[in-house]
């Protein structure tokens, strides 16, 4: 038996899978962030420590006999919060979080220090770990000083298992301190961002077994025999869940953000494309992919607007595909990552009319985040990344009209699987079975069953070809709003 932990920001699963990787169990555990300021985010790692503990616990009390047959475990987490303890282990502030904007002068200088993208393969993000620790400096520098290790969050949770300071390579790719390419640790990206290298977990393989249980988690009830294997960040795991290794394989994710994923069985780095290259969880091979900051958040944003439920919004429109919608949206609510690394930009609707009612406006918002993917399915040919199919993940590829709109707008079959586990948990599962058997990654991380196959629409390809090339052309209009 296996287990595979989502660390997710509001909660984490705990998934329970036999050694031919078929479920046998889940549960959940809930935890909150806060938001002390504009732009802050930030969790206490105890709530993570705290979640893990009851999602493992109603594990055991509803499957005992296969929970007493775990032989590993392993995690996903959420990339770049960076989480600060001294030298006795005790965390010394509340994790500054992925979505938290804070330290963006600090990306920018960051930034345009000279071999910085040529070292990190990216470009320097505000949500990334190094200018998380240069604001630390700047601003409570008397916590800066006292900081031992900087761990990410999964990592957090492995120190508390096995008591060993570790990370594996996927995470830390999304810290600007690692040469993504060499799979190192860079002194002169530390340097760069006032950091050294003993302040750095030691560096592993996602599949790389960190150890065992130390001796204070016995209350878990794990079996003594029990190993945790370094696990992966949350992209990269979730492309191990869903078969996304190498070349040509990948996946469009309509989540809370959206996200364009192709695995690379190479390092080819564009960071002036905005697209995130990163190492993967296995070894030997690296991922791509483009961010879209608001996708089904989009939806959400408008139900909260007009009282009514996404579903509700999104069952109006029926499953026939039309032609563009007048409506244009465009889904920079906060920002956008991938293609514009635009933190300050805002969006809107261009072209209503008195006639515009609920289903125009819910039109609009799912063309809007279909071209908004569309921005990184190019950014990410730009590097080289093929495409030719790819599977739709994430609960908007649950609506047929917006997987169709989507399919023909980036003009590729999209696949969507079977409902059942897949996705990050999934991954972590089989990240552990490969740590603990040895087994070749493309062997165990296979696609899931496929429920059907959603085609481009030919008669609308043209069409929403060009709608794609007016909303691009957009951007430098609304970059200029005050």
């Amino acid at each position: 038996m296996f287990v595979g932990l989502d660390l997710g920001t509001s909660g984490v699963k705990a998934l329970l899978v036999d050694g031919d990787g078929r479920t046998v169990g889940s549960a959940d555990a809930t935890y909150a962030a806060t938001h002390p300021a504009p732009g802050w985010s930030e969790q206490d790692p105890a709530a993570w420590v705290a979640g893990v503990s009851e999602a493992l616990a109603a594990l055991k009390a509803a499957h005992p006999q296969a929970y007493g047959a775990i032989q590993g475990l392993s995690l996903s987490g959420h990339m770049h919060g960076a989480v600060l303890v001294g030298a006795d282990g005790a965390v010394l502030r509340p994790c500054i979080l992925w979505n938290d904007t804070r330290s963006h002068s600090e990306a920018t200088t960051l930034d345009a220090m000279p071999g910085v993208r040529d070292l990190s393969g990216n470009i320097v993000f505000p949500g990334f770990t190094a200018p998380k620790l240069a604001w630390i400096a700047a601003h409570e520098p008397e916590i800066f000083t006292r900081v031992s290790k900087v761990m990410l969050p999964k990592d957090y949770v492995v120190w508390w298992l096995t008591g060993r300071y570790v990370t594996e390579m996927s995470d830390a790719a999304g810290t600007a301190w690692l040469d993504v390419g060499k799979r190192a640790w860079s002194d002169r990206l530390l340097a760069a961002g006032g950091m050294r290298a003993d302040q750095m977990p030691e560096l592993l393989e996602g599949t790389d077994v960190v150890g065992p249980l130390q001796p204070d988690r016995a209350d878990l009830g794990l079996p003594e025999t029990t190993r945790v294997i370094a696990g992966g960040a949350d992209n990269a795991v979730a492309a191990c869940g869903v078969g996304a290794l190498t070349e040509g394989d990948g996946f469009v994710s309509l989540g809370t953000s959206g996200v364009v994923l192709a695995g690379r069985d190479r390092y080819a780095p564009r960071p002036e494309s905005a697209v995130h290259t990163f190492c993967h969880a296995v070894p030997g091979r690296w991922y791509q992919m483009g961010v879209v900051l608001a996708a089904t958040d989009s939806l959400n944003w408008l139900s909260r607007v007009t009282g009514q439920s996404p579903s509700a919004l999104s069952d109006a429109l029926g499953n026939t595909l039309g032609p563009p919608c007048p409506t244009k949206f465009y889904p920079y609510l906060s920002g956008e990552r991938t293609p514009h690394n635009d933190a300050q930009v805002r969006g809107g609707f261009t072209g209503l009319d008195v006639a515009t009612g609920p289903q125009e406006l819910t039109r609009a918002v799912m063309e809007g985040v279909s071209f908004a993917l569309r921005d990184s399915f190019e950014a990410l040919r730009s590097t080289g990344a093929a495409l030719n199919t790819a599977l739709a993940i994430g609960g908007g590829s649950r609506s047929d009209q917006w997987t169709r709109m989507l399919a023909t707008i980036l003009n590729i079959p999209l696949e969507r699987p079977d409902e059942g586990a897949y996705g990050a948990a999934l991954g972590a599962a089989r990240i552990a079975m490969c740590g603990m058997t040895g087994a070749n990654p493309k062997e165990v991380m296979t696609k899931p069953p496929v429920k059907d196959v959603i085609d481009p629409d030919p008669n609308l390809v043209a069409a929403y070809d060009d709608a794609y090339r007016g909303f691009a052309a957009a951007y430098p209009t609304l970059k200029a709003m005050p």
